[in-house]
């Protein structure tokens, strides 16, 4: 098969992968433990408003809602897992789908924190690493496990690619 294509095609069913077991995590915490997760209508929000030039709010909540917000930000959630699936396999390359290594995995997955720590929560209104909400440490915490169990979901999604090639 073409690189290119396996790139492609290994980055979508690993990062989809990855980012429904990040869902499943989520949800746990919702259903369980009662801590919600980000509102994906929020980033549809700040997707939507980039028409119109605008990228940075001072609230994204009070922010004038857009149609369809909610479907353009869980679309984009899974564009972005997919993305970072991308450069895991272009940094360490597909034939990292033959034996997948937790390592380069969690460490992707550690590293895209620092998307919602600089772009995503001070172009909400958030502040950089969360510094404008009310409990910033806990907000950082979140972001950091969310993105580790993200990081995990890599893996086994490497994991369930290889054994379906086998």
């Amino acid at each position: 098969m073409n690189t290119i294509l396996q790139l492609i095609g290994y980055s979508i069913f690993i990062g989809v992968s990855a980012t429904v077991f990040m869902d499943v995590y989520a949800l746990i915490l919702r259903k369980a433990f009662q801590i919600p997760s980000l509102n994906y209508a929020f980033l549809g929000r700040w997707i939507g408003h980039f028409k119109q030039g605008v990228f940075r709010h001072s609230t994204i909540m009070q922010a004038t809602p857009i149609q369809g917000e909610k479907a353009i930000g869980w679309t984009a959630h899974y564009l972005i897992g997919i993305t970072f699936a991308f450069f895991l396999l272009l940094i360490w390359g597909v034939e990292w789908v033959s034996q997948p290594n937790l390592v380069p995995a969690l460490l992707v997955g550690i590293l895209t924190t620092v998307a919602p720590f600089f772009m995503m929560q001070p172009a909400f209104g958030f502040g950089i690493a969360a510094s404008k909400t009310p409990q910033p440490q806990t907000a950082r915490i979140r972001s950091l496990m969310t993105h580790t169990i993200y990081g995990i979901g890599l893996y086994l999604g490497g994991v369930l690619l290889q054994l379906l090639l086998v």
